[in-house]
């Protein structure tokens, strides 16, 4: 078959546009507040081009249509951390006349929050430009199974444009979407315009998979394979290229990269160095004072948990309980008779987790991560619950996901134990600064408004 030609669309100039009016506010507001340091060519061209190729680097760009204004928005602020270093490294070698610092950084702050609106904007705009039938493109799924019906949740989305015209399969349907067999299926496509295919690779042996590629190609459409065994997939998995040999990995963590290690360990020292000199350095000795004075025993608990890789740790915290056998194998529980009246109250408030802070310094734990359980608990639930050691990929935490969300302390019931592991879960999938931030700001909010389950 001789190939189609694509029409060019509006909807092409999207990422010019945008990248012209990136470069336009740049120089609009140097010219307006550094005149006298702008004016000079050399530097109007290397504001330009550091830009560019910053963008090029960062891939800065959305080019994924599945793209929204939150999905990269670690990246503007990647871009927005460079642009600043080097606006300052080239002024300080190359000008003459020297603004104060707090003139530089206000054109910066302008710079980059013009951008971050220009992206709202634009972002608002393209919803609103596929919603009315611009940038779409028209797709048609190739075989039928489960996996249909979740993509059908993707295409239905009229934000990312995309206009479903409905599926081929072998297998004869009633459903107002069936189009046909999938013979039928190329006519089809060169007739009616279609952009992209996707199609369930068990539907087809490797000649008639080669084919289809083969025609999607000789008519620029683009085609998307959808791999056996989708049972086994996760949030977590990706894809990756050995050589030639494309290999799916089903569990890639965040936090396997090192710059999110660094990251969230530079974090960690930072925030648990302020709590160990600003609270605990005066806290302790009063907590260790009304300890004392109320029952015998020592001012810290510690406990063999597991951690990262469900290696052991000693974890410690305040002493809240009398001394007791079954300490490192009973939770504890509402009206717990092993609670002191202090251990209450520091419990409410989570007091006595502050110790912990000094796990963190030492590496042990971060500040939020999946909750760290008592050994013979451990032991229990990697037997009987489902997937349970995934939480074990990262270190755990003072706080975390499942203790915002109402998942903490006794675990009454079977539920309590699975949904507090399927929050650990996503945590250890999702990760990023930012959740982490959200958690700390939301457990700061629960000790204020006291907890149910802090007991």
């Amino acid at each position: 078959m001789s190939p189609t030609v694509k029409k060019f669309r509006k909807s092409d100039l999207i990422i010019p546009i945008s990248i012209i009016v990136h470069l336009c506010i740049i120089n609009g507001i140097l010219w307006l507040l550094t005149r006298e340091t702008y004016s000079n060519t050399t530097n109007i061209i290397f504001y330009n081009i550091t830009w560019l190729v910053a963008a090029y680097a960062l891939n800065y760009y959305p080019t994924d249509r599945k793209e929204k204004f939150l999905t990269r928005f670690h990246v503007s602020i990647q871009m927005y951390v460079i642009y600043t270093l080097a606006y300052f490294a080239f002024f300080s070698f190359t000008a003459q006349y020297f603004p104060s610092l707090e003139h530089q950084l206000l054109v910066l702050m302008l710079i980059f929050l013009s951008i971050t609106w220009y992206r709202v904007i634009f972002f608002w705009l393209l919803g609103r430009y596929r919603k009315s039938g611009g940038n779409s493109v028209n797709v048609v799924f190739l075989g039928r199974d489960s996996t249909l019906g979740k993509m059908r949740a993707v295409f239905d989305d009229p934000y990312l444009g995309y206009r479903y015209k409905g599926y081929f399969d072998d297998n004869m349907s009633k459903s107002p979407t069936y189009l046909g067999k999938i013979v039928d299926c190329f006519l089809y496509i060169l007739e009616n315009d279609i952009d992209e295919i996707y199609c369930l690779a068990s539907k087809f042996n490797q000649k008639e998979l080669k084919n289809l590629i083969n025609f999607a190609d000789n008519n620029l459409i683009k085609i998307n394979v959808i791999p056996d065994h989708k049972a086994i997939f996760s949030r977590a998995m990706s894809i990756e290229s050995y050589e030639n040999i494309p290999v799916l990995k089903l569990r890639k963590v965040p936090l396997d990269t090192e710059y999110a290690r660094i990251a969230k360990r530079t974090f960690d020292l930072v925030f648990s160095s302020l709590v160990i000199v600003g609270v605990l350095s005066w806290l302790t000795p009063i907590i260790f004072l009304l300890i004392k004075l109320e029952s015998p025993g020592t001012l810290f608990f510690k406990q063999k948990r597991h951690g990262l890789k469900r290696k052991t740790f000693w974890c410690y915290k305040f002493r809240s309980m009398t001394a007791s056998s079954d300490a490192n194998s009973k939770m504890a529980k509402k009206n717990d008779v092993r609670l002191t009246k202090m251990g209450k109250f520091m419990r409410k408030t989570s007091i006595d987790e502050l110790p912990q802070f000094f796990n963190v310094f030492m590496g042990d734990m971060s500040v939020v991560g999946p909750r760290p359980h008592m050994e013979l608990h451990t032991l229990d639930y990697e037997v009987s619950v489902d997937k349970y050691l995934v939480r074990h990929f990262v270190k755990p935490g003072i706080t975390g996901l499942a203790q915002i969300k109402g998942y903490r302390g006794e675990i009454l019931k079977q539920a309590d134990i699975l949904n507090r592991v399927r929050l650990d879960i996503f945590y250890v999938e999702k990760w990023s600064l930012g959740l982490d931030f959200n958690i700390i700001f939301e457990t700061v909010l629960n000790v204020f408004r006291g907890e149910e389950k802090a007991y």
